[in-house]
């Protein structure tokens, strides 16, 4: 098995036709067919079902896409830390993050990296969970950091922690006047506002699926890009909205945390399947020493106090 036949493969599994591909390849399609053909000849498999428009895979096609991508961005990987050593540059580790990870997890963990591992360049990308799956398959992230539970049998999934929900509330709203932590049924009848807008499915999706579990109905729901577009029309009044604990981050709103064991969002871990990478023990090893530090944002229960102090402020 060549190197060329696999990227091949990538390019008319990606392309979906010999045609596309090889134009891409810039190659001739008799040539292009008999690499594939020589390949499955090899396995001893069919990779692609060729009487069907456009081309489809075969579910044995499917596995070894999944792994022709591993392998093809390993060979970069490989080319790139080659040359950089050669070029007397540094290694570089790129990693995806929701926004809302940005108060809590994220800036201790990067902190702690560059620490232990100077000669690393870390480059961090905000990415919502969907764009860091596809940016993990192509290459472009190394580790990402989301909060949905995504099923992709080419990624791993590590869950870190559970962070608790809670509600940003203008405080003008009657729900400000108390501290307290709030049932979900606080919630009907509402104005809320939810991020990301797209794409989808994402933490709006989470919000939003927890509530209709438990029967609630907002009076309207505003879609928003971001974060902190969504907290600052809380603070403009134009309703509340569920956010992550650890995004605490405006002291003009009130915060209150949100009752039940489901009344929470998980940290997520991603890295690509069977990537036995040093930087990803390393990157769970130094969140395990983060997490036995007991931070403020792995446990919210101060939450009553801390609230209380910033209404008063």
């Amino acid at each position: 098995m060549e190197l060329r036949q696999i990227r091949y493969f990538v390019a008319v599994a990606n392309a979906r036709s010999f045609t596309r591909a090889a134009e891409q390849l810039h190659i001739a399609q008799p040539p292009l067919s008999r690499q594939i053909q020589l390949l499955e000849g090899e396995l001893g498999v069919q990779l692609l079902a060729r009487d069907s428009r456009p081309l489809q895979i075969t579910e044995a096609g499917r596995v070894f896409y999944e792994q022709a991508l591993q392998v093809l961005h390993r060979v970069e990987q490989m080319k790139a830390a080659t040359i950089q050593v050669g070029l007397g540059q540094r290694e570089q580790l790129s990693i995806g993050f929701v926004a809302s990870t940005l108060y809590g997890l994220l800036p201790l963990l990067t902190r702690k990296l560059r620490q232990a591992y100077p000669h690393i360049d870390f480059q961090l990308l905000e990415l919502t969970t969907m764009q860091q799956i596809a940016a993990l398959k192509a290459g472009r992230i190394d580790i990402g950091f989301g909060r949905l539970r995504i099923n992709d049998r080419s990624v791993s999934r590590i869950v870190l922690y559970e962070e608790r929900l809670a509600l940003a509330i203008p405080p003008g709203y009657a729900l400000a006047a108390e501290t307290g932590p709030l049932p979900f049924a606080a919630l009907n009848g509402l104005p809320l506002i939810v991020y990301p807008k797209e794409p989808r499915p994402s933490f709006a999706d989470q919000v939003l699926n927890l509530l209709h579990d438990y029967g609630i109905q907002p009076g309207h729901i505003h879609e928003v890009r971001e974060l902190q577009a969504a907290v600052g029309l809380v603070a403009s009044e134009v309703g509340v909205c569920v956010i992550p604990a650890a995004a605490r981050f405006r002291n003009d709103l009130v915060y209150r945390p949100i009752e039940g064991e489901r009344a929470t969002s998980p940290v997520i871990l991603s890295h690509r399947a069977n990537d036995s990478s040093w930087y990803i023990d390393a990157t769970l090893q130094l969140i395990n020493e983060l997490q036995a530090e007991k931070p403020s944002w792995l446990d919210p229960e101060p939450f009553s106090s801390r609230l209380s102090e910033n209404q008063h402020k």
